[in-house]
């Protein structure tokens, strides 16, 4: 399985096509409403499946994880089949489960980086994006919307799909320059989450007895 890390760092090439050449309306709309929409809440708590697709290796993975984010404060954790991943908006700590280790590193908040807590707002600066028509996608009609980003980033375009009924994401592709797709299917959304403290997006040693700590800022 790809580290959810790793697939997080794949963001680095220029994506160029006339289609691109001006900003769609509609995109835009559907875009906006869906921006104000995520911003309107405090904690989300998402399900989803990822899947990694490299068509010349003939290789795909597949696996689910759930997504808890304060996307204010730029505060998430996630936790996945053979790691977690968790930060203060400052810090991030990843623990390899397998391995028993703890890697902590500093937030890159640099322009052209990427974190979870952009997952649902990755749109909103630095593209160019079309409408490409509506679809179903688990018996839910969704809007979807091509991007291309202006400056240098570490993909060639992202492919949206916007639910129309509720307008939130429901799934996210992104597409690297050797043919590579990384794909985000969200499978539950649930706004507004209770009971959510600030100690969740921080890393507590005392509940991870045993594990080495590599401090990586």
């Amino acid at each position: 399985m790809k580290r959810f890390s790793c697939m997080l760092a794949l963001m680095i090439f220029v994506f160029m096509g006339n289609i691109f050449a001006q900003n769609d309306p509609k995109a835009k709309s559907i875009l906006a409403d869906a921006s104000k929409k995520f911003r309107s809440y405090n904690v989300v708590k998402a399900d989803f499946t990822y899947s990694y697709t490299n068509r010349q290796a003939n290789v795909k993975e597949n696996y689910s994880g759930t997504l808890l984010l304060q996307s204010k404060f730029n505060k998430y954790k996630i936790v996945l089949p053979e790691q977690e991943i968790i930060s203060d908006g400052k810090n991030q700590w990843t623990y390899l489960k397998e391995d028993k280790e703890v890697q902590i590193a500093e937030i890159d908040n640099s322009e052209g980086s990427l974190n979870p807590a952009q997952i649902f707002t990755i749109y909103e600066k630095g593209f160019k994006y079309v409408y490409t028509g509506d679809t179903k996608l688990n018996g839910k009609i969704v809007q979807q919307i091509e991007l291309a980003p202006l400056t240098n980033r570490s993909f060639s375009k992202i492919k949206l799909s916007v639910d129309k009924a509720s307008k939130t994401i429901s799934s996210l592709s992104v597409y690297d320059k050797n043919g590579n797709i990384y794909s985000y299917t969200i499978r539950s959304f649930v706004p507004n989450v209770s009971n959510v403290t600030a100690s969740t997006f921080t890393f507590d040693k005392s509940k991870y007895p045993g594990v080495e700590i590599v401090d990586l800022r």
